[in-house]
């Protein structure tokens, strides 16, 4: 079994921003690897996320994907409901979520580690009482071709993460998702290293 978490805030007002990037990567892996007449999600009050459940390979691994319902700050509310209703070890839990210090496009997945400042992830490792778990970090931060136009921007981290995309950056963050979605496919056909060895952007 694994459960699979992309980590955004709910609501229309949040929708395509920097921060919701986990929730578009999950809404595509669900649109690309199950037929269309299971491509909904539902809502679970119980583990307060969405949920979306299948079956995945030979072997029929029960797959759990989850959007918390929680708002970024409070994730590991959801992911503590969740890993104790479905009975989830840490190590069969992948988060995916944007990250600030990698630059835009690029994909680095992880067992373990810091926050690196991410309050999500932050939560998630105070309510599960551990750091390892699985983390494909996508990036969202700066390039060298836009660096001076968005350090100002960056220096107020909370306000970037929380604005949509640029119409410059549209076509890498579209990149981005489909990378992202590919890498879970890869991680749960081939297994977790596999897919580090072939995704993690150098």
């Amino acid at each position: 079994m694994k459960l699979i978490v992309g980590l955004g805030n709910p609501g229309e007002k949040y929708e395509s921003t920097r921060h919701n990037l986990g929730f578009m990567v999950l809404d595509q892996f669900l649109k690309e690897e199950t037929e269309s007449s299971k491509t909904v999600w539902s809502k679970d009050i119980k583990v307060k996320s969405e949920i979306a459940t299948f079956a995945w390979g030979e072997r029929n691994e029960k797959i759990i994907l989850a959007k918390p319902k929680t708002y970024m700050n409070n994730s590991g509310l959801a992911l503590h409901l969740l890993a104790t209703y479905y009975k989830v070890e840490p190590s069969d839990i992948w988060i995916v979520h944007d990250e600030l210090d990698i630059p835009l496009g690029s994909v680095k997945i992880r067992l373990g580690g810091s926050s690196a400042g991410h309050n999500g992830i932050q939560s998630i490792m105070e309510q599960l009482g551990t750091e390892k778990f699985y983390r494909f970090r996508l990036g969202i931060g700066v390039t060298r071709s836009h660096e001076e136009m968005t350090k100002q921007r960056i220096e107020r981290a909370d306000e970037y993460v929380l604005d949509k995309f640029s119409q410059g950056e549209m076509g890498k963050m579209r990149e981005l998702i489909k990378r992202a979605s590919k890498a879970l496919e890869a991680g749960l056909n081939d297994g977790i290293e596999v897919a580090m060895n072939k995704y993690n952007s150098k």
